[in-house]
């Protein structure tokens, strides 16, 4: 079954729906053909700084389609996707939209490398680059930066986006095991991607990386019971590039792409599109229900006139049942009110104890340092720890805020058993953390040379006067040798006070601004979650609001279709073989949607 199929059963449903004067079911299937156009899987390739990310994408590509270099890593985000002709897109967030540029293929590097575009000085949001690759075909192929880590910021920026894709590859030297950051990002992919996969590249460059390959099984064995179905594929871009530049299929064989590009095959493209052909299905299952119901009490109540009382008894029953679910004290509705109130509450206290942990080693670290002279390397470390633990509350948010939806649509369908057609549940909302911005410097008092030698004369006056004072009597002039010795000791020590009341200054002052940038953070971050679960909220609540008027409506176009019920023998026998016709259209639509949903479900245990 090919894509083709599904868009053209949407489209044949969606003629129904408008034949039988339902725009509202129409409308409903208008939103599925849209969802199953395009039907592109995307993939993130992530791991360390100079991890071998671009040169995998290019051997799953099967060719030197993006810039590599041994120095200089990648700074902007590409986008492969499949195209008849090579084209590459840049495009940057700007106020109200998005900007694009388009350059030659052979351009890239100078925007998306360090070589010409360092830090990503020039502020693209991403690169798309359009390739006549079979292997592009159904899937979104994006190679991320890995600068810095997987607690730089480019990278947990790139964390953030892992409820909105479908699989995640993390890419790994196949000299070392795995890092406890890695681990962590492994669990958080597992959580809520549908497919990942730890992939160990350059093994042609290590002869022991089959024993590593065994202790990363083990690691993700023993550090969760999720990570037992992530499959570790060892792999060799350059033998994979070099056997695809001479066309040897055994050196290919060799490099373990075979069985990557297998996994993205069957596992990710094909499970999207099974996925979404479930979702489909399901949908036309159920408009065929509403529209079949309404012929078949018809057609009982012609059948057989008498019970024509009974059908609209029971159909005005089912009606209270409707109009129950539509209340606000329906059950789903205050599931909903309390879910969305506790997830704000709980997303909330999740992001200020994760800041607080971050506030707390922040101050640490500035009591054991001087904030003037480690700042350049402090506000780098606290920018990544901030943008690591908004990043990781988004994930979470987002696992919650799928749990609710789930919760939402199993009441729904409770309370209305037996009414309810079968449901699909929504698409969960995905949440995008804002970028963080940098930590900026406070402006730490200036001790230099000729305010040091003020500092230290202003406390040896002092001395020289006191112990000169004392010398006089004596008999002994005011500037001697013990008032200048006194002068320089009090002055010393002046100088080295005034040095650690100003260390402690540059401390406080670095402390302040520490919890004014964090609370700036958990303002703009708290904002961001609380709008998106009031939009999760409004999105669930028109759902199945709509949901629910849908199926009113079938039930009083069923009711006045059983209480029509013509006296006439004739005409009854004319209308009842009209609405034999009309339910075996319905029935042919629905067997052709069993019958798609069917043969997925077939195709993957095949390829299981």
């Amino acid at each position: 079954m090919n894509s083709k199929d599904l868009v053209d059963l949407v489209k044949v449903a969606r003629q129904a729906a408008t034949a039988y004067g339902r725009p509202d079911l129409e409308k409903r299937l208008s939103i599925v053909s849209a969802t199953v156009a395009d039907d592109r899987a995307r993939v993130l390739v992530m791991g360390e700084f100079k991890a071998g990310k671009t040169e995998l994408v290019n051997a799953v590509l099967g060719g030197r389609a993006l810039p590599t270099d041994a120095h200089r890593a990648t700074t902007v985000p590409t986008v492969c996707v499949h195209g008849a002709q090579r084209a590459v897109t840049l495009v940057r967030a700007v106020e109200g939209g998005q900007e694009q540029q388009q350059i030659g293929p052979g351009q890239l590097a100078e925007h998306v490398t360090e070589a010409g575009n360092p830090d990503n000085r020039a502020g693209w949001s991403h690169a798309e680059a359009t390739l006549p690759v079979d292997v592009l075909e159904g899937m979104r192929l994006v190679d991320t930066p890995g600068a810095g880590g997987l607690a730089s910021p480019a990278s947990v920026s790139t964390m953030a986006e892992l409820p909105g894709a479908d699989a995640m590859l993390l890419v790994c030297d196949a000299g070392r095991e795995l890092t406890a950051p890695e681990l962590a990002l492994v669990r958080t992919a597992a959580a809520v991607c549908h497919t990942v996969a730890v992939v160990l590249t350059r093994t042609d460059l290590h002869p022991h990386w089959r024993r590593i390959a065994d202790l990363d099984r083990g690691h993700l064995d023993h550090a969760h019971e999720s990570l037992r179905r992530v499959p570790v594929l060892p792999t060799s871009a350059a033998l994979a590039l070099h056997a695809a530049e001479h066309d040897e299929a055994s050196l290919l064989a060799e490099s373990g792409l075979p069985e990557l590009r297998d996994l993205l095959r069957s596992e990710v493209v094909g499970g999207r599109h099974a996925r979404r052909t479930r979702m489909a299905t399901d949908e036309v299952l159920v408009v065929c229900e509403q529209l079949a119901a309404r012929f078949r009490a018809e057609r009982d109540a012609l059948a057989d006139p008498g019970r024509a009382q009974r059908i609209s008894d029971e159909l005005e029953r089912s009606k209270a049942r409707v109009v129950a679910l539509r209340d606000r004290a329906a059950r789903w509705q205050q599931t909903l009110n309390d879910g969305t109130q506790d997830l704000v509450s709980d997303i909330e206290y999740d992001l200020r104890d994760r800041l607080r942990t971050v506030t707390t080693d922040a101050e640490a670290a500035l009591d054991d340092t001087d904030p003037a002279k480690t700042w350049e390397q402090f506000a780098p470390w606290l920018h990544q720890q901030v943008s690591a633990a908004v990043s990781t509350n988004v994930v979470w948010a987002e696992e919650r805020t799928r749990w609710l939806a789930e919760r939402v649509a199993t009441h729904f369908a409770e309370d209305g058993a037996g009414v309810l057609p079968p449901m699909a549940s929504p698409e969960g909302q995905v949440m995008a953390a804002d970028p963080v911005g940098l930590l900026a410097a406070p402006d730490h008092e200036k001790f230099g040379l000729s305010q040091s030698l003020m500092i230290g004369m202003r406390g040896s006056y002092g001395g020289v006067l006191m112990i000169g004072m004392m010398t006089t009597i004596a008999g002994m002039a005011l500037l001697n040798p013990f008032s200048v010795g006194a002068g320089l000791l009090l002055g010393s020590k002046t100088l080295v006070d005034e040095r650690k009341r100003a260390l402690r200054r540059r401390q406080a002052e670095a402390k302040q601004a520490v919890r004014r940038h964090v609370d700036d953070v958990i303002f703009q971050a708290g904002k961001n979650s609380r709008d998106m679960l009031r939009e999760v909220q409004r999105t669930l609540r028109d759902h199945f609001t709509t949901t629910a008027e849908e199926l009113e409506r079938s039930l009083n176009a069923t009711s006045q279709a059983a209480k029509a019920v013509e006296a006439d023998g004739a005409k009854r026998q004319a209308r009842l073989a009209d609405v034999a016709a009309e339910l075996e259209r319905l029935e042919a639509l629905e067997k052709r949607a069993r019958r798609i949903r069917e043969s997925v479900g077939a195709a993957r245990l095949v390829g299981a």
